[in-house]
């Protein structure tokens, strides 16, 4: 702001007065206050897990090993999942969670997700394996097919065809990351000129 600007601008300020605050007296913060506000972070941080995920680790749906997994959200076109399904979505990324605990691949999952939005990355392989042999069979299979249709970014998911890991993987395709979708407005404001 150059000076003549600023001096305009404080001679629009003559003649005015402050409003005046309604305030609370600072109070000083004893033990109690301190417990309190622990508490309420702790529900905070509770709340904010639970919404993360109602990625739950208590309760499955279990799956067979050789069962396939389709999921698509309302709105996905029939093309756009029938291209995911058949595998015509070039893989730019890959998690790959053989050998995680629950737990871990949890994590590992919502990282991935978070990771690829943040890189504008839409189709990725999820291979969570067949788990012929964990007990119960197809653990990890059933939670990870139970907890990509929670993710708010996942568009859809289907098993894999055979030549990328069939029912021991999934493809995912994400939704559009704010920068993806930016462009897309402008390459199709720039075609109606």
């Amino acid at each position: 702001m150059s000076h003549s600007d600023w001096s305009s601008f404080l001679g629009e300020l003559d003649g005015l007065t402050p409003i005046k605050q309604d305030t609370l007296p600072a109070g000083h913060r004893n033990g109690r206050d301190s417990a309190s506000l622990a508490e309420r972070r702790r529900a905070v941080e509770t709340e904010a897990e639970a919404a993360e995920a109602g990625l739950s680790l208590d309760q499955v749906v279990l799956l067979r090993p050789d069962d396939i997994v389709s999921y698509k959200k309302p709105g996905v076109q029939d093309g756009v999942f029938k291209k995911l399904r058949l595998g015509k979505y070039p893989c730019e990324a890959r998690l790959d969670l053989h050998h995680h605990s629950v737990e871990r691949a949890r994590d590992a999952l919502l990282n991935f997700i978070q990771g690829c939005l943040r890189r504008d990355i839409r189709a990725v392989q999820v291979v969570h394996g067949k788990g012929e042999r964990s007990q119960p069979p197809a653990l990890l299979k059933s939670y990870v097919s139970g907890w990509l249709p929670q993710l708010p970014e996942v568009l859809a998911c289907h098993s894999a065809q055979r030549q990328h890991g069939g029912s021991g993987c999934l493809y995912v395709l994400l939704r559009k990351g704010e920068q993806a979708k930016q462009h897309t407005r402008e390459r199709l404001q720039s075609r109606q000129g």
